[in-house]
């Protein structure tokens, strides 16, 4: 970089552009961040919902998210503050008769051969099942030559119905927010590589303690603000455009002048942008092509000394008999402050979400009645439902997802849908921003 600092522009102040502007500010560039919305954080954001704040969906991470972990230490933000560590589990509610698995803590891969003796729910033939499968997923090294749907990988691996149904079917739901008959293998196989194929403390699930906007955002904008950049929100930029010696962005009646530019917008949001500039038309038609898949986020709150009997419970959903939950989260056993309230993900949640909110969280609630023997769930005291329409990509076998770089020199992209071997998590959106920092620094740019 020269001695005068570049001037980034970063367009859309969500996990990746975030993640972006923090690298960017580290390496000494000058950043100016715009953000449309009033807040950052993009779809992983808290919002002020008539009863209270809450989050824009349920966020689940992996001891494997490195890339996350670190970004969240080098903005001051402790682990042990804002996230809770668990081993690797699904677990239905007790006396369910359900699957109940838990990895040990014990050296990889003992972890795993424990947890798979100390199942409860599944019979000799799922364990042996399960076992085959992921002997088989190590010796292919976690991938395919050629992908396929993971419910064409299941059947191809002699997995039972059962295994499918407590297991595979959730694990995909909540890992690529895509139902097995349409979910990529090798990326599904991806996820199970740092979570029942990794070292153990890769394999730990951490939930948010706190509120999203405060377990990233707002740290970021800190830590950016500190090294002289510049975060603006309810900044929407209306256009992008190439300069003899950089980039203009203009945002309203204001324009303003950078060396690059790193385009951190969702993926049909950057569409928009590219379309106007013909060099890039291949790009916008490849982004608009992308198909999504919504999530519906339930929360119910009930007194605040409820409490599940674990900090989260997987869910037996039904949806042609009204249950359509797959996890529930007790908020209260993350944040205190959050007592009684529950959150209950409705992933790949077309169906659901073309219900009646009031309807849909009648059904969530009842469904919570009948797993966990407690008639009073059917009766929150108060309900919301958050449903975030194009939550993610969804993420289909053989989808080609583009590259950080551009045609345009300066003109940079970030996302969780850009290319990678992970579906649309907020590693994703963290590994994408920082590559794409890297690329708008060096020296090519």
């Amino acid at each position: 970089m020269s001695a005068v600092a570049k001037h980034i522009a970063v367009i859309g102040g969500g996990w990746a552009g975030c993640a972006a502007g923090v690298e960017l500010a580290a390496k000494g560039a000058r950043v100016t961040l715009f953000e449309a919305a009033r807040t950052l954080g993009g779809r992983a954001r808290a919002v002020q919902a008539r009863e209270a704040m809450l989050d824009n969906g349920q966020h689940i991470l992996l001891g494997a998210y490195a890339d996350t972990l670190a970004l969240l230490r080098r903005v001051g933000v402790r682990e042990s503050d804002a996230l809770l560590r668990l081993p690797l589990q699904m677990r239905y509610p007790p006396q369910s008769g359900l699957m109940d698995f838990v990895a040990p803590r014990l050296p990889a891969p003992l972890h795993m051969l424990a947890a798979l003796l100390r199942a409860r729910g599944l019979e000799r033939e799922d364990k042996l099942a399960l076992a085959r499968f992921t002997t088989s997923a190590r010796w292919m090294d976690w991938g395919l030559n050629l992908d396929c749907s993971v419910a064409e990988l299941l059947t191809r691996f002699g997995q039972t119905p059962r295994l499918i149904r407590l297991m595979w079917q959730p694990l995909c739901l909540a890992a690529l927010n895509t139902p097995i008959e349409r979910a990529s293998a090798n990326v599904f196989l991806a996820v199970l590589r740092d979570s029942l194929g990794a070292r153990r403390k890769a394999s730990d699930m951490l939930l948010p303690r706190v509120l999203l906007d405060a377990l990233f955002p707002e740290a970021a904008r800190r830590y950016i603000e500190a090294r002289g950049g510049k975060v603006l929100c309810g900044a929407r930029v209306d256009a992008i455009a190439p300069q003899a010696t950089g980039w203009q962005v203009r945002s309203g009646a204001d324009a303003a002048e950078a060396d690059a530019v790193l385009l951190a917008t969702p993926a049909w949001q950057s569409a928009a942008l590219l379309r106007a500039l013909p060099e890039l038309d291949a790009l916008a038609a490849q982004l608009d092509a992308f198909e999504y898949e919504p999530i519906s986020t339930v929360y119910l709150q009930y007194a605040a000394d409820l409490r599940l009997p674990q900090p989260f419970c997987a869910l037996l959903d039904d949806p042609a008999h009204g249950a359509w939950g797959q996890f529930v989260f007790d908020r209260g056993q993350l944040d205190p402050g959050q007592g009684g309230l529950l959150a209950v993900v409705v992933s790949a949640a077309a169906d659901a979400a073309s219900l009646e909110q009031d309807a849909l969280a009648t059904a969530v609630a009842s469904q919570l009645a009948a797993a966990f023997r407690q008639p009073g769930l059917a009766q929150p005291r108060w309900q919301r439902v958050l449903t975030e329409k194009r939550a993610t990509f969804a993420c289909t076998p053989g989808l080609v997802r583009p590259a950080n770089s551009t045609a345009l020199p300066g003109l940079f992209l970030a996302g969780d849908y850009t290319a990678g071997d992970y579906p649309a998590t907020l590693e994703t959106a963290v590994r994408s921003g920082t590559a794409a920092a890297r690329l708008t620094l060096s020296p090519k740019a």
